[in-house]
């Protein structure tokens, strides 16, 4: 058997690799990489939840800092993105380590804070530089800024 290359062809390493495993030919296996590729799907279900976190908190913000623009849009990105959350988070347990983890909230936040000057011309400094929410906040259906 030819073996496939994991920088040459990674779809065809993968598909290489799940066929050996089904056919139990072990002691063929690439361990190293397929240890990152298990180690980078953990990674990338983060990178998700910090994504999907940080649309919310832009909306957010959007809404206590622009008020005269809050309507049905923002509404219903902010239900969609919190119901996505919640979804993934109950799929995936252990994805609620990242809600108590700092750094993450760093990144989260900190692409919203981008995100929210680019939208609305609202100068990184004029917003708070922490979030300033609970999560339980964040993630309640019935919770806006400034009590909307």
């Amino acid at each position: 058997m030819t073996t496939v290359s994991y920088e040459g062809d990674i779809v065809a390493w993968a598909n290489q690799q799940a066929w050996l495993i089904r056919n139990k030919k072990f002691e063929l296996l690439d361990l190293e990489h397929i240890a990152e590729e298990i180690e980078s799907v953990g990674i990338s279900e983060q990178r998700e939840l910090a994504s999907r976190m940080a649309v919310l908190l832009l909306h957010l913000l959007k809404w206590q800092y622009q008020p005269a623009r809050q309507g049905t849009s923002w509404q219903l990105t902010i239900k969609n993105q919190r119901e996505r959350l919640k979804r993934r988070l109950k799929k995936t347990p252990s994805l609620k380590q990242c809600l108590k983890d700092e750094d993450w909230w760093s990144d989260a936040w900190g692409d919203a804070l981008d995100e929210t000057e680019k939208e609305t011309g609202i100068a990184i400094e004029k917003l708070p530089q922490e979030c300033p929410w609970t999560v339980e906040q964040i993630l309640d259906d019935s919770w806006f800024p400034n009590g909307q």
